[in-house]
């Protein structure tokens, strides 16, 4: 929890440089700030605030050529290499559109940003930090050895605020929604579920119903979801990588969702995490904080779309997965192979049982 009274801007950059090793995520948590806090006590001082809206980052970041993407939530971390481009943008959504980077942007919570500049081993080190109301970080765009440096003084300079300020306020964050379900709609859900022609419709469909989606998920039933047990996480990135079928990860929170297209080629438990660590494509999941996992079909005009989707015990969602399916690279036999052979948490409970 944020404090109502945070500490003032030179106690925070003493603690960094007591614990300059530690991540920025986790200083602000002992800190018992939030992460744009911690950022903005450095404004100044290899900091500088920026226009936070998706349509002025966006019209720049090009400049910057092949960069790191970073989207992330409490239990997943999504980064891609790649070049912005394709910017289409939106009142309420926005969008990136390139193979590489790919993203779904909600323009209202980007609400703070800042061009960080700051010492490494290996030099100096560049991004620009997006955050929403409550200083959670909503995106960041991680510059690279092969980036266009040269564009960056440019860049920052024609995106900083005229009034720069190494404090900021922050809103309460809001909760997680609990799942929201009506046991007594369950037969009118599935009978509009079965009329989908689109995924995008199904948020809607659970809006008009007072429902949302992992509510939905657990009074569905089956052929429409299938509950499987947590460790099927690993197990379908495992099938993923040794199938070589191309997959979809969806990793988001409220002010940006970033998809990644293609293989998954390494896997490498460390601790509680699960990484995956490709050349252009690296993710980082929390396995332990994974409580429900969901497999779900959803019809479509391109026919049924079936994915796997993670939860949080908090009710979050973690991240989603689905087959590529574009033209040339249809991997949804293989992908339907995988899911139905991921055990369900029935029987993990009965295993359980007999341990």
């Amino acid at each position: 929890m944020v404090q109502t009274d945070p500490i003032q801007p030179e106690a925070i950059r003493a603690a960094r440089a007591e614990h300059p090793k530690l991540r920025a995520r986790d200083l602000a948590q002992k800190l018992n700030i939030s992460e744009a806090q911690l950022v903005a006590a450095d404004v100044g001082q290899g900091v500088r605030a920026i226009h936070p809206h998706p349509d002025r980052i966006m019209a720049a970041v090009p400049l910057l050529g092949e960069v790191m993407a970073l989207t992330r939530n409490e239990s997943c971390v999504n980064e891609k290499v790649g070049i912005y481009d394709n910017y289409r943008s939106g009142t309420h959504a926005a969008m990136v559109l390139t193979e590489a980077i790919d993203l779904r942007i909600f323009p209202a919570h980007w609400q703070y940003a800042f061009a960080v500049e700051h010492d490494t081993e290996s030099g100096v080190h560049r991004s620009l930090q997006v955050f929403d109301n409550a200083g959670d970080a909503v995106h960041k765009i991680h510059l690279r050895e092969t980036s266009h440096h040269d564009q960056w003084q440019i860049l920052v300079d024609g995106l900083a605020l005229p009034r720069q300020h190494d404090t900021i306020e922050v809103a309460t964050r809001v909760a997680v929604e609990a799942p929201k379900a009506d046991p007594a709609k369950a037969e009118t859900l599935r009978t509009e579920w079965a009329k989908m022609t689109d995924t995008h419709q199904f948020l809607r469909l659970c809006s008009k119903l007072k429902m949302n989606r992992l509510g939905a998920y657990r009074i569905a039933g089956a052929p429409l979801v299938r509950a499987l047990r947590p460790q099927a996480v690993e197990t379908m990135l495992q099938a993923v990588m040794h199938d070589d079928v191309e997959v979809m990860v969806f990793v988001g929170n409220r002010g940006c969702i970033q998809i990644h297209n293609g293989p998954i080629c390494s896997l490498k438990p460390v601790g509680p995490w699960q990484n995956v660590m490709d050349p252009d494509f690296n993710l980082h999941l929390r396995a332990d904080h994974v409580a429900e996992v969901w497999a779900v079909e959803k019809p479509t005009q391109r026919g049924p779309a079936l994915s796997v989707e993670a939860f949080g015990a908090d009710g979050s969602l973690i991240f989603q997965v689905f087959p590529v399916s574009k033209e040339g690279r249809d991997n949804r036999p293989a992908w339907r192979r995988i899911v139905e052979s991921l055990p369900d948490a029935a029987v993990a409970r009965t295993e359980t049982e007999v341990a």
